[in-house]
């Protein structure tokens, strides 16, 4: 299946997260206790594309023009270092999607977690991938709904238009399952999958179970406004409260299809918290950018913050070092995948995916943003070529990138 083409590349915007960082970042960290992974995040896309990476001095070998190209940092916090790893995990997944009906779903956590997420983010984002996936292939597995094996991809986000905190996963779910015993594809009936309601309930005791065992266990972690939870009767209360409601689960129209899905998937897979093109203006220590209002209509509005607090909402969002954000599960779980798909797609009567061909970096950029990185940017005949290696300005600093996604 050949994946989705791609737009033009948008031109540079003129504000970037990076501005802000560099104006702002010394003074954050010297006021505010941040955590090893949010300091990285901040030295990293303050460091991005600047001598202090190193680079490369190259010249062109028709006009003789020199260029200076600079190292990304690659962190997957970063705005502008998510291209290529976006258009790298795509076309792997191209190998996966079965030309099917695919359902798009959102389980979303209560707010009233968010500060016990602010000192616990890996157990708190963990145990939401594990309430909402073992709820989807419980479903899934239910004779009433399907009666077999569904496959899941889930996207962690854990933000909101405002740059608040806003924690669930967008998971993107097969439209039918494969029967037990390896005999049938059992196709979902159209326009349903599984009801909502239901799957709220059943998300809602999966998760509460499983925070309580975190809380046995002294997985959790308490100070702050968190404090007062370290006492059994008030942790029961917290719970209590957070049983008394529903907890938000929605279903959206399926895809229309593979192609569709790969287009959704290259929007949120490798999002951050804040893209540069939404930033409107930085000047007199404030920040402006646009946001939209899914409360009115989709209307496109302008959020001003400080440059302290658009810098605390940014790292809310700092995923702890190692957490994988992108999850498979069902049909598509790493460990089942090679055998499973395959037949999935013999009684779909589907070909198999050709393999992919080796492809170098410079290819790459071409075929997907329509940008020859080794063309002169002056006399755009000549072919640049590297005549001096610049060594980095700063001592090494891991990279905050965590295991593939």
């Amino acid at each position: 299946m050949a994946c989705p083409a791609h737009p033009a590349p948008a031109p540079r915007p003129a504000l970037e997260v990076a501005d802000i960082v560099r104006a702002g970042g010394d003074a954050y960290r010297a006021s505010h206790r941040l955590s090893v992974q949010q300091d990285r995040v901040l030295r990293a896309i303050t460091n991005c594309r600047t001598a202090a990476l190193g680079g490369h001095t190259a010249q062109c070998d028709h006009c003789g023009t020199l260029t200076i190209s600079y190292r990304s940092c690659r962190n997957r916090h970063c705005p502008k270092c998510q291209t290529l790893a976006k258009q790298r995990w795509l076309e792997r997944q191209c190998a996966d999607l079965l030309d099917i009906d695919y359902w798009h779903l959102v389980f979303t956590l209560p707010h009233a977690l968010n500060p016990l997420a602010q000192r616990n983010p890996g157990v708190i984002y963990r145990l939401l991938f594990r309430a909402a996936s073992q709820t989807l292939l419980a479903f899934g597995r239910n004779p009433r709904w399907l009666g077999g094996e569904i496959g899941i991809t889930m996207v962690l986000h854990t933000w909101g238009q405002k740059l608040d905190q806003h924690i669930h996963v967008h998971c993107v779910v097969t439209g039918g399952a494969l029967s037990s015993d390896g005999e049938r594809w059992i196709a979902a009936p159209p326009g349903f999958l599984f009801p909502v309601r239901a799957l709220s309930a059943v998300f809602r005791g999966k998760y509460l179970d499983a925070l309580v065992q975190a809380y046995h266990g002294d997985e959790l972690h308490f100070d702050g406004t968190t404090a007062p939870l370290r006492e059994p009767d008030a942790f029961r209360l917290f719970l209590a409260q957070l049983r008394a409601h529903d907890w938000v689960v929605y279903a959206k129209p399926p895809f229309a299809g593979a192609a569709q899905v790969l287009a959704y998937l290259g929007r949120y897979t490798h999002r951050v918290a804040i893209a540069n093109h939404r930033l409107v203006s930085f000047d007199n220590g404030e920040v402006r950018f646009r946001w939209r209002d899914y409360a009115h209509g989709n209307k496109m509005k302008i959020m001003t913050l400080s440059t302290e607090e658009f810098l605390r909402r940014f790292l809310l969002h700092t995923l702890p070092s190692g957490f994988v954000k992108i999850r498979h599960y069902g049909l598509l779980g790493n460990r089942c995948r090679h055998a499973k798909l395959p037949r999935c797609r013999a009684l779909l009567d589907q070909p198999e995916p050709e393999p992919a061909e080796p492809e170098s970096v410079d290819d790459m950029m071409l075929r997907v943003t329509g940008i020859d990185i080794q063309r002169c940017p002056a006399c755009q005949q000549g072919r640049l070529r590297v005549i001096t290696v610049l060594a980095p300005t700063i001592p090494h600093i891991p990279r905050a990138t965590g295991p593939p996604t």
